[in-house]
């Protein structure tokens, strides 16, 4: 079991008040509220140069010569680490990857004496990812001022590093944001990817932003300012450019009141060929990964000509290559 701090998010400072440096430089990396649209699509800017073609090299640098990454992974991960871990290599930096089971913190360790800890060994950006909800932005008020914090998914409250590769997903798929209409359909009301989603499409200016669940999993409608929120997949999908499927856990089906069973999830709210007919002829469909196929999206969908699923992936290494690049500019200007 993934070992937390206990931390008041309440007792805090907003996490959108401490990322931006007086300047107006990005210092750390906690949510995308608060972000104007003008950083965010700069930061989009700087991640197509991070791209090439797949099949091709990919594309390296030594921009991060010389600095040392640290990914301090408190929850799994596959595709997020990864991506940091890649992303920091091709940069040229020196990259300390630490779980929970390898670190003190599992012998009860504060989180801030392990980052008082390896903040002495000189790292210079510190990949976060943690169950407990605060903890990215509590490290961030703590850690010494040459160091920077990236959210890499905090509890069900923020993956802004996620919302960051969908945006840049869907505008390298549809040029603009003003003119689509983009379904998230799950578990919105546990989704940290469904709340950095809402907050970047709602910057960018997105025309129709609809939130799709089962009674059950719905969100606060306070917390998706922006965004219609419905219970109806069919209604909701039509004509839609984007539909995105978030991960539904197969415990939180068979433990939640109210929740619908696998079959009755699939056959009211999954991704299937069917129902893609209801969206745009040209409609993409993401999901942010793991998924469970022929629950939130069938097989025939998660692999066929509309998927951009695969370019998620591929996205979300340039974009945290863009963000660390960012940050340690930063560093530099300090």
């Amino acid at each position: 079991m993934p070992v937390t701090d206990s931390i008041d998010p309440s007792d805090q400072p907003d996490p959108a008040q401490m990322q931006l440096t007086p300047d107006g430089n990005l210092r750390h990396l906690l949510t995308l509220r608060g972000l104007e649209k003008n950083l965010l699509s700069q930061l989009l800017d700087l991640s197509e140069d991070f791209l090439s073609p797949l099949g091709e090299s990919a594309v390296r640098s030594d921009q991060l010569k010389g600095r040392t990454i640290a990914n301090l992974f408190f929850e799994p991960s596959t595709r997020t680490r990864a991506s940091f871990e890649l992303a920091a290599k091709r940069l040229g930096a020196e990259v300390l990857n630490l779980d929970v089971n390898t670190s003190s913190r599992i012998k009860g360790e504060s989180i801030l004496d392990t980052i008082y800890t390896l903040q002495a060994m000189q790292i210079d950006v510190f990949v976060v990812r943690d169950a407990g909800a605060g903890i990215p932005a509590y490290i961030a008020r703590h850690v010494d001022p040459y160091i920077s914090i990236l959210n890499a998914g905090e509890a069900d409250v923020s993956h802004p590093t996620q919302g960051l590769l969908d945006l840049l997903t869907i505008r390298r798929h549809k040029s603009d944001f003003e003119n689509l209409k983009v379904v998230i359909v799950g578990d919105i009301a546990h989704s940290r990817v469904a709340r950095s989603a809402v907050e970047g499409l709602t910057t960018m200016g997105v025309g129709e932003l609809h939130l799709v669940s089962p009674p059950a999993l719905a969100p606060d409608p306070v917390t998706m300012r922006g965004a219609t929120i419905s219970h109806d997949l069919d209604k909701s999908i039509c004509d839609a450019d984007v539909i995105m499927a978030l991960r539904i856990q197969r415990e939180r089906i068979d433990n939640l009141q109210d929740v619908p069973n696998v079959e009755d999830y699939f056959s009211n709210y999954g991704i299937s060929r069917a129902r893609m007919q209801r969206a745009a002829p040209d409609a993409i469909v993401m999901h942010p990964g793991p998924m469970n196929r022929g629950i939130e999206i069938e097989s025939e969908v998660a692999d066929g000509p509309q998927s951009a699923i695969t370019r998620q992936v591929q996205n979300g290494v340039a974009v945290r290559m863009a963000l660390l690049t960012a940050v340690v500019e930063t560093l530099g200007t300090r």
